[in-house]
């Protein structure tokens, strides 16, 4: 039996999504669906697969599901965030300029602002090392990461999804092809990880790449940039606001520190339209 999908094809700043309206359209797809659609080949292509829902409860308008090009499900996705916005307006589905939005990781608030960017709140990062999850005796924000027969500097976060940041002289040159699935695939991540690394231009602006769980290095990562600010800021070595130079464009990252939520700014473009059979 086939299956006649709707959806329409995002991205922020490169970082590219398959986004299916599931309020008017039933949607079921299994693991080996969504590996199919984000397969650049085969499929239509993406880093992660967004499923627009209805809201499981009143005080929320809606309900935003991330899939990665593996075809699992994880928490969150910045970019992602900014994408649904401005594919809820223009699918006519609310006229809110700012929404609040329910995920596995909890609600987050996205906003449209006149300028066609979107401003999204993030929430609250957590260091907490058994909630990132991230296994260590240490309550130090910086750690240790044995990986082969290397020993990096790490500080992990939760921005709703886990990361692992280190700073690199030269993100060119970082290995990040190498290093970036030992790092997600670490044991002491039972959840796996983003892995983040970053290189401070000065106090207010960094460059950023992220090898995401489950998509492999994309060109712009939103809670990576987030994880990237907020550990850099934590670290004494930045200062909010931050623009996050990534390969796909800049974002701007805010935080006013512990206990406040981090802001993120940035574009969200609509590529194509289209309807594809399963």
């Amino acid at each position: 039996m086939t299956m006649k999908l709707s959806f329409v094809k995002m991205h922020g700043l490169g970082n590219d999504f398959v986004v299916i309206d599931a309020v008017r359209q039933r949607v079921e797809l299994t693991a080996g669906q969504m590996r199919f659609l984000a397969n650049r080949h085969f499929g239509v292509g993406c880093d992660q697969i967004l499923l627009v829902e209805a809201a499981s409860r009143p005080e929320v308008d809606f309900r935003y599901r991330i899939f990665n090009a593996d075809g699992g499900e994880v928490e969150q996705c910045g970019n992602g965030a900014r994408c649904f916005v401005r594919f809820v307006h223009e699918q006519g589905l609310s006229e809110r300029r700012e929404i609040r939005v329910e995920t596995l990781a909890g609600e987050i608030v996205p906003r449209l602002e006149d300028d066609g960017t979107v401003t999204v709140d993030m929430g609250v990062p957590d260091f907490v090392a058994e909630r990132i999850p991230f296994i260590t005796d240490s309550e130090a924000l910086v750690q240790t990461l044995r990986v082969g027969d290397q020993e990096l500097a790490i500080a992990a976060v939760s921005l709703g999804n886990p990361h692992a940041v280190q700073l690199v002289a030269d993100v060119d040159q970082a290995p990040v092809a190498c290093l970036g699935p030992l790092i997600e695939g670490h044991p002491r991540f039972p959840q796996r990880v983003n892995a983040g690394f970053m290189q401070p231009l000065d106090r207010q602006r960094i460059r950023l790449r992220v090898f995401e769980r489950g998509a492999g290095e994309t060109l712009a990562c939103g809670t990576g940039a987030c994880a990237a600010v907020v550990t850099g800021i934590a670290r004494g070595l930045l200062d909010s606001p931050v623009q996050v130079e990534t390969r796909g464009g800049t974002l701007c990252i805010a935080w006013d520190g512990p206990g406040t939520a981090v802001r993120m700014n940035g574009p969200a473009q609509t590529v194509f339209k289209g309807e594809i059979e399963l």
